[in-house]
């Protein structure tokens, strides 16, 4: 299985409408809504596994499967569904044609307003697939209805307006219980955890500058960001590479010690606070152990 596509706001325009909102500014925040009928139809083929740059709340109708972390959720009735930038995830329609809605936002739509990453809905671990009643499936197209209205009309501040709304929709959703049933574990899961766990892995570099920091160190850390158990991502990444998570993460440190100490002027007092030791000890310790030298003795050693 190859790594998850990473799709970024500018190529969700590029590649479905062909246009570029002029407003896609990132320091900014940009949100929009669509109708689903307007991107899929009958012979709709899968979406490909990827994982977003922004933020995406879609309402499903019809037969549907999700995938992601190792799991796999089939409903087959109307579905809110919140995705986030952290996991990946694939989406493959079963029946009927969508007459849903889905809106985008990015996370810097609520700055000075929260933190909208906070919310139980958008955390690592969490089920965000919520099956609706029919009432309830009114209620929630009823929000997004007034979106488009808000989006499409002059008043000076609707942009606050869609802030509540979206609030309105996640607060209604965490007073659901998320679906916990038709969830199994997809046969292929421990390649799935395996590209998962990679993706997170390399996305923290390279590390360009000795004010970057990497967030992820621990078994335990990877583990709660792919919703997975620390234990089962250790026996997924021992069947797919026949190495524990410790020894994939110590090597992957190890490499980026290696080129910032031959790259870079950095002491190793920098280079061991960028790769997450706050103790140039510990650091040490780590590299002779994993490259048989010290960081000094590798730097000062020729290149053959």
């Amino acid at each position: 299985m190859s790594s998850p596509q990473y799709i970024k706001i500018e190529d969700f325009y590029r590649e479905k409408l062909e246009w570029m909102p002029e407003n896609l500014k990132k320091e900014m925040g940009h949100f929009n809504v669509f109708r689903m009928a307007d991107f899929v139809g009958k012979q709709h083929r899968p979406m490909p596994y990827r994982r977003l740059d922004f933020f995406k709340v879609s309402l499903l109708t019809g037969g549907n499967r999700l995938s992601y972390a190792d799991k796999v959720l089939e409903v087959d009735r109307p579905t809110l569904v919140f995705s986030n930038p952290l996991i990946p995830y694939q989406w493959e329609q079963l029946t009927g044609t969508q007459t849903g809605y889905f809106f985008i936002f990015t996370e810097a739509f609520f700055q000075q307003f929260g933190h909208i990453r906070d919310y139980p809905l958008f955390q690592p671990g969490a089920t965000p697939v919520f099956p609706l009643s029919e009432e309830q499936s009114v209620a929630v197209s009823g929000i997004y209805e007034k979106m488009f209205g808000e989006i499409n009309g002059d008043y000076t501040y609707k942009y606050d307006v869609i802030r509540n709304l979206i609030f309105e929709l996640v607060h209604l959703a965490m007073k659901l219980q998320p679906a916990a049933t038709s969830i199994y574990a997809n046969s292929n899961a421990s390649v799935r955890i395996s590209s998962l766990f990679t993706e997170l892995l390399e996305r923290q570099f390279p590390i360009e500058s000795p004010a970057q920091q990497i967030a992820l160190r621990s078994p335990s850390q990877y583990a709660s960001q792919l919703a997975v158990h620390t234990n089962h991502l250790n026996r997924a990444l021992r069947e797919i590479s026949g190495k524990t998570t410790s020894r994939l993460i110590a090597e992957r440190l190890t490499q980026e010690a290696k080129s910032l100490l031959r790259h870079t002027n950095w002491n190793i007092g920098e280079v061991a606070w960028c790769l997450g030791f706050e103790e140039r000890s510990h650091f040490i310790n780590f590299f002779r152990k994993n490259a048989q030298l010290t960081p000094g003795a590798f730097r000062d050693t020729p290149v053959v």
